[in-house]
């Protein structure tokens, strides 16, 4: 019977251990277990799959031991799991019938084995501790800035050493515009924690809300100290950001606060972010002036509810202003629509004073069609908002009487003359059989422009060749 050490000695078991139990948590029990257990696999190779096999430890000399247990029988059936009472004196004098013999096997061929499959399950044992470590670790620290070093790249990702694990900061959580170089410092938020069945995913985001975020809670102590209060952001990152704040203290600006002295505080944060601009929006309970003020920095001439329950507005803007207010590519209109949740329409003043012209001149060419209203007449109705023809065949004369300028004789004439235009143009002011009206009317001017097909024979033989005609 001989027996083998896996280790050389106690001393560099108990290192091993210590070590593995120190830095990794592993108890020293679970190594033994794992070791024994990868002995027992070995040893029943060789005597059998059914063959009942256990190993032991000595963990003051490290010494391993294998024994085959077998049954005591009067005559054996299965080798590998009886032994005659003849053959169990021989290994133990005292052995008795029914008693289970371990007899003590040599594992100088399977220890080797064994300790390699023990470190194989040692080693992915170690790696699924590590793992959820950092999982518990780090999943507590979603929302969390950090800083890492660029580790390399992989296509348009980036791996970023965070000391004890590495993390990655996808192409679609970074900022367009910016580049990086191995070595390089990135800052950026924990966005998830990601425990998957190939390993522990971090993933990292600069181009999210939560980081900017981040950055205004570091470095403006009232943000940090919830006397300003971030309501809401919305950014494209890296070309232009709207961060709504609001005051809860009436002695604090929310935004003096934010820009600090001479821009101070806020230059940090779009220095970090590859000067991103931010404007930043003090919150308004009243709709309409929040609407307003977030188009900055265009200045907003007025703004016009045109359907409330759709949240749909029209805003003017000075001739000067437009092309800010709607930004490059429609970016700022576009950053305040998703911030205020409104479908948003933006207009000049010239756009909106033409506009007003051609629905006036419309209104009066309207209006003149109707007996009794001359043109000083129709340009008073317009001019009250009185140009809607059913409406004016609907009104009393004491109703038109008391616009200036219109006398009761001339008001008799022009309900008359209203009533008898709604009776000769039943369809009037109704918008879908205008639309059909408007069909008709292009497939007659076609019909107009196409001539017959009988004009068409007649103007080709009038062309075919002289000699042809002979």
């Amino acid at each position: 019977m001989t027996t083998e050490k896996v280790f050389k000695g106690k001393s560099e078991l108990m290192v091993v251990l210590e070590q593995l139990e120190r830095e990794k948590g592993i108890l020293r029990e679970d190594v033994f277990k794992t070791i024994t257990d990868a002995l027992v696999s070995a040893l029943r190779k060789y005597f059998g799959k059914t063959a009942q096999i256990t190993a032991t430890i000595d963990p003051e000399t490290a010494e391993m031991k294998g024994f085959l247990v077998k049954k005591v029988v009067k005559q054996v059936f299965t080798d590998e799991l009886e032994i005659t009472l003849e053959e169990a004196r021989k290994k133990n004098p005292k052995a008795k019938l029914d008693d289970d013999l371990s007899m003590e096997v040599g594992i100088q061929d399977f220890s080797r084995i064994a300790a390699q499959t023990a470190k194989q399950v040692l080693v992915q044992k170690i790696r699924e501790i590590e793992k959820v470590k950092v999982y518990e670790e780090f999943k507590p620290r979603e929302g969390e800035i950090v800083t890492g070093l660029v580790h390399h790249l992989a296509g348009r990702d980036i791996f970023v050493d965070m000391g004890k694990t590495e993390a990655i900061l996808p192409y679609g959580e970074q900022i367009r515009r910016e580049h990086y170089t191995m070595n390089q410092r990135v800052r950026a938020i924990i966005h998830r924690v990601d425990k998957e069945n190939k390993g522990l995913q971090i993933v990292l985001s600069r181009a999210s809300t939560a980081f900017m975020k981040g950055l205004f809670e570091a470095e403006i102590p009232e943000i940090a100290e919830k006397v300003v209060e971030i309501v809401d952001i919305v950014r494209d990152p890296g070309f232009r950001a709207k961060v709504l704040v609001k005051s809860n203290s009436t002695k604090v600006d929310p935004v003096g606060a934010c820009v600090g002295i001479r821009g101070s505080r806020i230059r940090v944060i779009m220095s970090e972010l590859s000067n991103e601009k931010i404007d930043l929006i003090p919150y308004i309970e009243d709709t309409m002036a929040l609407l307003a003020k977030a188009f900055a920095p265009a200045t907003v001439s007025s703004v016009r509810v045109l359907d409330k329950e759709s949240k749909k507005a029209m805003v003017i803007v000075p001739d000067d202003q437009l092309a800010i207010a709607i930004g490059r590519e429609g970016q700022n209109i576009r950053l305040v629509s998703r911030l205020t949740g409104w479908q948003l329409e933006v207009k000049s003043e010239g756009q909106k004073l033409e506009e007003v012209r051609k629905n006036t001149e419309a209104s009066t060419q309207d209006l003149l069609q109707i007996e009794g209203i001359g043109p000083k007449a129709a340009d008073t109705l317009v001019k009250v908002g009185m140009n809607d023809i059913r409406k004016l065949s609907a009104l009393s004369v004491a109703d038109l009487t008391s616009f200036e300028g219109i006398g009761e004789k001339t008001a008799q004439k022009i309900i008359s003359g209203a009533q008898k235009f709604i009776k000769e143009h039943p369809d009037y002011g109704n918008p879908q059989a205008k639309a059909a009206s408007a069909a008709v009317d292009e497939d007659a001017s076609e019909a107009e422009q196409k001539p017959p097909e009988g004009d068409l024979e007649k103007k080709e033989v009038q062309n075919e060749p002289e000699e042809n005609k002979k």
